[in-house]
C-alpha cells in the first residue's frame, strides 16, 4: 500500500492519522505540490484530480479524496472504526467532518491560495484577511457541533473518528497562519489530547519524510 502525500497538506495529514490508528503499514511517497508535482502526466494518470492524497497499491485502488479513502479504510480494516455503525454519532461524525474537508478546506487551501497571489494579486494582508475569514465562520459552526454532540477528548464519543482526522490538521493550519483560534474552547481542547497521542503525533508533518523546513 503505498500513500502518495505531502507533508503539510492537511487533507494528505488526515488520510496519514487513519492510518496510523488502524496501524496499517504503508510507505509513503512525497508529492511536492509547491513545485506542481501532482500535475506531472504520470500522477495525473494515477489521479485524475490531481490533488493529494491518493492511494494506491490497494485492489479497489487506486483512491483519491481523503475522506473516500478513510471510508475505504474502514470498510476493508473496520477496527477501530473512525466511521461508527450507531446512526448519531454516525451523523454527527460526517457532520463535522463534513463542515471542515467540505466548508473550510477548499476555500483556504495551497491552490486558491496562490490564485488569490498570482491571477488577482490580492496583497498579503488581504490573503490573510481572507484565510482568517473563512476559518471563523468554520470553527465558530464546528464549535457548536462540538458542543452539541457532547465533544470532550475527541470530537464525538470517547474514541478517535474521521472528525478528529478532519480538526487536527485543519486547526494546526490555522494555528500556521496566525489565526485567532481564542474563540473556541472545544475545538481546541480535542486538538490538544489528540495531539498528545502517538498516531497523531506518527502523523504529523514534522515526521514525514518529505518534511520541509520553512
Amino acid at each position: 500500500m503505498k500513500l502518495y502525500s505531502f507533508f503539510n497538506s492537511s487533507a494528505s495529514y488526515r488520510v496519514r492519522i487513519a492510518l496510523e490508528l488502524k496501524k496499517i503499514k504503508y510507505d509513503l511517497q512525497g508529492v511536492n505540490i509547491r513545485l506542481g508535482e501532482q500535475n506531472a502526466p504520470g500522477y495525473r494518470e494515477l489521479n485524475p484530480i490531481a490533488l493529494v492524497p491518493a492511494l494506491d497499491g490497494v485492489p479497489e485502488g487506486p483512491v483519491g479524496q481523503s475522506l473516500a479513502i478513510i471510508d475505504y479504510l474502514d470498510q476493508k480494516y473496520p477496527e477501530p472504526r473512525l466511521i461508527p455503525q450507531q446512526l448519531k454519532q454516525r451523523v454527527q461524525v460526517l457532520e463535522i467532518a463534513y463542515a471542515i474537508a467540505c466548508d473550510i478546506h477548499p476555500v483556504n487551501n495551497m491552490r486558491i491560495l496562490k490564485y488569490l497571489n498570482n491571477e488577482l494579486q490580492v496583497s498579503a494582508e488581504q490573503k490573510q484577511d481572507w484565510y482568517a475569514h473563512w476559518i471563523a465562520e468554520g470553527l465558530q459552526a464546528v464549535e457548536q457541533l462540538l458542543a452539541n454532540a457532547g465533544a470532550d477528548k475527541f470530537c464525538v464519543g470517547n474514541t478517535a473518528t474521521m472528525a478528529d482526522c478532519c480538526l487536527i490538521p485543519q486547526w494546526a493550519n490555522a494555528a500556521r497562519m496566525n489565526c485567532d483560534l481564542s474563540a473556541y474552547p472545544l475545538c481546541r481542547k480535542v486538538y490538544e489530547h489528540c495531539s498528545s497521542l502517538p498516531e497523531f503525533k506518527a502523523a504529523a508533518p514534522e515526521n514525514q519524510p518529505d518534511y520541509l523546513k520553512p
